[in-house]
């Protein structure tokens, strides 16, 4: 009789084939061996910028000593898209904003959606916020005391979105984000630029739809000034 040589790492390999194979699954879909790394990090970029702003939101509401919050029904706080290579900055809330804690209504809301459509922009598409986060008595125009103090927050809000650009409309987003306080009408049109946490933002200076309202005449101005941000659009290949 002859014996039989056995191999041991034959031996080994049919029992670590029996001990592993019961949890092998077998399916006729192809495995998709690409994974969008890009949409990954889309998300987590999404999930952190939301839990800094749900925080930012929760120290403005703890804000002590403000005449503006006492007199406020609600914080405003901002809406859009967050992701959006565009952030556009307002004043501050009217009666109606602060009745309903949104974010460039009424009138004023779709004055704003015809202007941007006339760049090809729905609003959705871009993060509006204000510069001032609680409605001043009257709809009165905020003090450089209460823009300065609030611009502490405006700036880690800018800085949190993370855009490739700026709108600012009316002085108060102007003075809030600049620290100019000349009159709107010198400084408009012109690309200026503000650095916040070693990030450079490129602002575009423009009038307030609600200034719009008031004074019609100077949306042809407006206009030269939407010009210029599409351009700036198209410059930057950027997708709206």
């Amino acid at each position: 009789m002859t014996k039989k040589v056995i191999n041991q790492n034959d031996k080994f390999r049919e029992e670590l084939i029996n001990t592993i194979e019961p949890n092998f699954v077998f399916s006729d879909k192809p495995l998709n061996r690409f994974i969008n790394h890009n949409a990954k990090l889309e998300d987590n970029q999404s999930k952190n910028k939301s839990e800094l702003l749900l925080k930012l939101k929760k120290q403005i509401n703890s804000i002590e000593n403000c005449k503006l919050k006492e007199n406020s029904r609600n914080l405003v706080f901002g809406d859009g898209n967050i992701n959006s290579p565009i952030m556009l900055i307002g004043e501050a809330p009217n009666l109606e904003e602060d009745s309903n804690a949104t974010i460039f209504s009424g009138e004023i809301g779709k004055l704003l959606d015809k202007m941007l459509l006339a760049i090809d922009i729905k609003r959705k598409n871009v993060y509006c916020c204000y510069s001032i986060n609680f409605r001043p008595p009257y709809d009165r125009k905020p003090t450089s005391i209460e823009i300065k103090r609030y611009s502490i927050f405006l700036k880690e809000h800018i800085s949190i979105i993370d855009p490739k650009f700026v709108i600012l409309m009316g002085s108060t987003a102007m003075e809030a984000v600049t620290g100019l306080n000349d009159k709107i009408s010198s400084e408009r049109g012109k690309w200026k630029e503000v650095i916040l946490n070693g990030q450079t933002y490129p602002l575009m200076i423009t009038f307030n739809p609600s200034y719009l309202i008031r004074f019609p005449d100077n949306k042809k101005y407006s206009w030269e000034d939407l010009k210029k941000i599409r351009q700036r659009i198209k410059d930057l290949n950027l997708k709206i």
